[in-house]
């Protein structure tokens, strides 16, 4: 029987998935949903949150602008955050947000400051006594990427501010994009070169301005408009966002000129109408339009949450379809294992953008939507990212065609495909050897909470894997420094350094390295869960599913997932291998002996340890059998109480959970000594 998705549990799975879709869009600019499903999981993880405060987390989605700069460039802080924007997908939307903001600021009517969203790359411009003297990119909207140089290419950006009258340090903000026209140039050129072709103008145009070489960037249609303006200093801008936009263009900055000032949610809900009208003829690809409070002092009342300004909104358009023929499906496998069925189609105009591949998302889309080789199908840009298939029209079916069949085993490596029950994705079982999961499954390995190889970063294992000098993870074992100097900006320091990295992690613990397999949904807790129970690796990899959902935390999802894993043989080959390298841990006598006085109870930690840093004292509690959890529950033994303890604190009180301050923790965790005796 399958256990019921928790809250807290459901709140995982949406941040898991959420953080992956922004790795892929922001950092690697191959994003792999539509911008509304990920839309729909964001506003899902908001609404479980506001539901639930006590489960909100630092490090959660919705308490971040982006992800992390790529690290081909320079960091740069950002001393103004650049906040995203909240999205309105429909007009009772658009007319709540401006009830809110007439709220707070009592006031009857608000004038906005309106213009179309562009889907391009957000630039911060910083300009010292007129002249440009950085640009870097959003980032994670604290940190970016200094790319100066390549801005300093791009003809729309000028070098020094006209006319008189600009403040001596001058942040300006807006958005590096591509014209319709310079985006299908460019991919004729693509192609004629036989280069990358661009799926759409974002991609372009984040991929352009991101070339190590500037030439590469001052040979690409790059344009920018400006939108706005971070840091000030030395000078006064007047107080309207229209005013000072105006200003911007006076000092010769390209602003935008569709831009207009309306007056309430009916001057914006007017304004889209028309936008939306002429969203074709425009020269650029929009996805919507941007109201902003135009009063600078308002927009100070009303501040900003962690993710967004209050005093702004994006107005979503609604998506672009066309009809196309599905030529035929096929299935991709993604770096995780996902396998995901992918429509090719006869070339159809979408949005502005030549669309020949189309994403059908899992197996159920597929079968609910009866989608088949041969069908007319409608087409949408979602979010203007990446075309789906929304519907077929049955009606003009060629006869004899074929219903389409999910592939039982991995159309890459050959593995098994497993699907959890109540999961729509289905995934490869060869983590550890399929050629498409290779940098994932390594970079897992060698991650700090795994088998922890210092310095074995993204780069370097792609450069490993690009030579064919590695397809696993037992191969980083016959790594030796000879080698590893011949890698580029990697020197025999560098080289000595990780196969010494390399020697240490071969000495690790039966969790650690069960964790570091990557078998889906075993986290850190499952893995310490499995070493408690099992006295080895043999006895667990013998071990049916049945048997194993007796272990605490595996559930049959989870169990199904482990036996799949170790059914595969090359998966076995490749643990013996480890082995055989001399990768080990202290064997278990057995699994009587092997006591655990906390097994069964539960811990939360709480605010700031003295004696232990928290991930110590996890570690330490976890080694007698505790489970160790972020979040206070029914479920919670204890909650133990550091300096400043958080809202867990009142969650606890409510609960009544007991509570243990370090003192009676460190009473617990002896050096030597039995806990045997201690109360549940």
């Amino acid at each position: 029987m399958n256990k019921t998705v928790s809250t807290e549990e459901r709140i995982e799975q949406l941040r898991n998935e959420i953080n992956e879709h922004d790795h892929r869009y922001h950092v690697l600019d191959e994003p792999t949903i539509p911008d509304a499903d990920y839309d729909h999981l964001m506003r899902e993880l908001q609404r479980l949150e506001s539901r639930y405060p006590d489960l909100i987390t630092k490090d959660s989605p919705t308490q971040r602008v982006g992800v992390k700069p790529v690290a081909a460039f320079g960091e740069v802080q950002h001393e103004v955050p650049m906040l995203s924007l909240a999205n309105a997908f429909d007009g009772k939307e658009l007319v709540d947000f401006d009830r809110r903001v007439r709220e707070r600021l009592g006031a009857k009517s608000v004038e906005y400051a309106a213009e179309p969203k562009l889907d391009g790359l957000a630039i911060s411009l910083l300009y010292r006594d007129g002249g440009l003297v950085r640009a870097a990119t959003r980032g994670d909207g604290v940190r970016g990427e200094d790319v100066t140089e390549n801005v300093r290419t791009i003809p729309s950006i000028p070098l020094r501010l006209r006319a008189p009258g600009y403040p001596r340090l001058l942040e300006v903000r807006g958005e590096v994009y591509m014209t319709k026209e310079g985006f299908e140039s460019l991919n004729r050129k693509q192609s004629q070169a036989g280069e990358k072709i661009f799926a759409n103008p974002r991609n372009a145009a984040a991929g352009s301005l991101r070339q190590l070489d500037p030439r590469i960037t001052a040979s690409r249609p790059l344009c920018m408009f400006c939108y706005g303006i971070g840091r000030v200093g030395g000078g006064q801008l007047p107080k309207r966002h229209s005013e000072i936009t105006v200003r911007l263009g006076e000092w010769g900055l390209r602003i935008q000129p569709e831009m207009a000032v309306v007056e309430g949610a009916q001057g914006c809900l007017g304004y889209y109408r028309t936008m939306l009208q002429r969203r074709d003829v425009l020269a650029y690809a929009t996805d919507g339009m941007v109201y902003k409070v135009n009063d600078l002092p308002s927009q100070a009342i009303l501040g900003h949450v962690a993710r967004a300004p209050r005093w702004a909104v994006a107005h979503k358009f609604p998506p672009q379809e066309a009809l196309s023929i599905v030529n035929s499906i096929e299935v991709r496998v993604g770096r995780t294992g996902a396998l995901t069925p992918v429509a090719r189609l006869r070339p159809v105009l979408v949005g502005g953008v030549t669309v020949t591949n189309a994403t059908l998302h899992n197996e159920d889309e597929v079968r609910r939507k009866d989608i088949r080789a041969g069908d007319t199908v409608v087409v949408r840009r979602a979010g203007d990212v990446i075309p789906e298939v929304v519907r077929t029209l049955k009606e003009r079916r060629p006869p004899g065609a074929a219903a389409f069949e999910f592939p039982s085993h991995c159309p890459v490596c050959g593995s098994e495909v497993t699907r959890a029950a109540g999961e729509a994705v289905a995934r490869c079982s060869g983590g550890l050897f399929c050629p498409a999961q290779q940098v994932q499954a390594i970079l897992h390995f060698a991650s700090r909470r795994a088998l922890d190889i210092e310095g074995l970063g993204e780069k370097l294992v792609a450069q490993l894997v690009a030579r064919g000098w590695i397809a696993n993870v037992a191969h980083l074992y016959q790594l030796d420094v000879d080698r590893l100097s011949a890698l580029e900006r990697m020197g025999p320091k560098s080289a000595t350094n990780l196969v010494a990295a390399l020697s240490k992690s071969k000495s690790t613990t039966f969790g650690r390295f069960l964790y570091a397999l990557g078998i889906r949904d075993v986290g850190e807790a499952t893995a310490a869960a499995l070493s408690t129970y099992f006295a080895s690796l043999e006895e667990l990899m013998a071990t049916n599913e049945e048997a194993l959902q007796a272990v605490p935390d595996v559930g049959p999802v989870v169990a199904q997932n482990i036996a799949a894993f170790f059914r595969q043989p090359r998966n076995r080959e490749i643990i013996a291998r480890l082995h055989a390298a001399g990768v080990h841990w202290t064997t278990q006598k057995s699994q009587a002996e092997h006591i655990k006085p906390l097994a069964g109870l539960s811990f939360v930690l709480t605010g700031t340890l003295e004696t232990l840093s928290r991930e110590e004292a996890k570690r330490r509690l976890e080694s007698l059998g505790a489970q160790v959890s972020g979040s206070v529950s029914g479920k919670t033994s204890y909650l133990i109480m550091g300096k400043d303890p958080g809202s867990k604190l009142a969650k606890a009180q409510e609960l009544g959970v007991r509570l243990m301050q370090e003192a009676e923790l460190l009473e617990l965790l002896p050096l030597t000594g039995s806990t045997a005796a201690f109360p549940r």
